[in-house]
């Protein structure tokens, strides 16, 4: 990848890979929409790792505590996932498995 398009391709805030054009990509609401967060702050993320951060983390968990791109990161089953994916293409696609989190 040239530097003048590095620059303008968006990186993910959970996994820190670049978001080629044509790669699926969501906006991740910091403070899901039900717990208040309709038009409050948004990233840029895969949608690989959108669902893995919605198969982690309930809706109250993530308006409570995991309300950053650092504090998603730094959650350990997120961290691991985030190590791993990285060490794949940014146009990797895989199924997230259903959420893993106990109740």
């Amino acid at each position: 990848m040239t530097d003048d398009l590095q620059d303008t391709v968006p990186i993910c805030a959970l996994c820190l890979r670049p978001i080629p054009p044509g790669v699926p990509q969501s906006l991740h609401h910091l403070v899901p929409k039900l717990k208040g967060g309709k038009g409050g702050p948004t990233v840029l993320v895969h949608h690989i790792c959108h669902k893995e951060i919605h198969a982690t983390l309930s809706e109250a968990e993530l308006a409570r505590v995991y309300n950053t791109p650092a504090m998603l990161r730094g959650h350990p089953r997120l961290e691991k996932f985030a190590a791993w994916v990285a060490k794949r293409p940014p146009d990797f696609m895989s199924r997230a498995p259903k959420r893993r989190r106990g109740r």
